[in-house]
């Protein structure tokens, strides 16, 4: 049939793979197309190669492709980390002292009432990642009474692990004495043991990485994120943490940098990895009934373009 056949010379005369009745037949000739799609692309690309290394300098400059990234609704609140503005509220906000070096991170982990495998082997992970950092069971206490507790025992944040249906699903981290509070969903948790080809943790200080933090939100949680972990990292342990900020979900991963050659490095993922959405930022410590807001998402009110973000 005419319909059925594929003319691997030309894409202008693709097959109407949809009259085809026959499933399997219908797989296979899409399956064709494909293929001979890769095939001009790949002798196209290879074309433009040979063409830009023979101009050399008057070649065309590389088009950039269109993304929901560069293309994102304008938001007003973007900043510079040059401003003075900027820093000047920033040497004033709540993680000053971190940044003035004024404090060293001292991280409290704990969890809801009688946590779950999942849940425990998580927070178990979460300290090996976070150096200076202690897991506290709570048995029924409330969350209000350990907050005074751990800034009296000089503890510098919290961090809440929630869960649902036996598995992670919810982190806050509240910044001591004065706050802020960021409640995240966390989704996609994925434990060391789940990683193909993982490493293991080391007790060497961490760099911390992040990006694409931007606007005045997207910096305030950056700093809230980074001011859990201490100022010197340890280049000889070459662990790396990251942040990355892509479409206002918050990609956390772990690895470890090795240098193959002078030129080429490779990464080995150590865990845990997960993916963060903020859900709001609180002044203050944790305070769900009177605690005054600053950002809280309303996903029908605010997600009104996929192309306007917030951090």
């Amino acid at each position: 049939m005419a319909a059925e056949s594929v003319d691997s010379g030309s894409m202008a005369q693709k097959p109407n793979i949809f009259r085809i009745k026959n499933k399997i037949r219908r797989a296979e000739v899409y399956k064709e197309m494909k293929k001979e799609q890769r095939k001009i692309q790949k002798k196209e690309k290879k074309r433009k190669m040979v063409e830009a290394k023979a101009l050399g300098d008057k070649a065309p400059p590389k088009k950039i492709p269109r993304t929901i990234e560069n293309t994102r609704v304008y938001d007003e609140t973007m900043v510079n980390s040059l401003d003075d503005e900027v820093r000047k509220d920033e040497a004033e906000d709540e993680m000053s002292t971190y940044f003035n070096r004024k404090t060293t991170p001292k991280v409290l982990i704990t969890s809801g009432d009688k946590p779950r495998t999942r849940t425990n082997q998580f927070c178990k992970e979460l300290k090996k990642c976070i150096p200076n950092s202690q897991i506290y069971y709570r048995r029924g206490l409330d969350l209000k009474k350990i907050i005074p507790q751990a800034v009296s025992k000089d503890f510098t944040d919290i961090v809440i692990i929630n869960e649902d249906s036996k598995e992670p699903n919810g982190l806050v981290i509240s910044h001591l004495p004065d706050g802020p509070t960021a409640h995240f969903k966390m989704s996609n948790v994925r434990l060391t043991k789940q990683l193909k080809r993982h490493g293991a943790m080391t007790g060497h200080m961490p760099e911390v990485i992040l990006n694409n933090f931007n606007t005045r939100l997207g910096h305030t949680v950056g700093r809230l994120l980074a001011s859990i972990f201490p100022h010197d990292p340890d280049f000889h342990g070459r662990r790396a943490v990251t942040f990355h900020n892509q479409r206002d979900f918050i990609f956390f991963r772990q690895h470890r940098y090795m240098f193959k050659n002078a030129k080429r490095v490779g990464l080995q993922e150590l865990g845990p990895r997960f993916t963060l959405k903020l859900r709001s930022l609180q002044k203050g410590t944790f305070d769900s009934k009177f605690g005054e807001y600053e950002w809280v998402h309303k996903r029908h009110e605010m997600e009104t373009s996929r192309r306007k973000f917030f951090l």
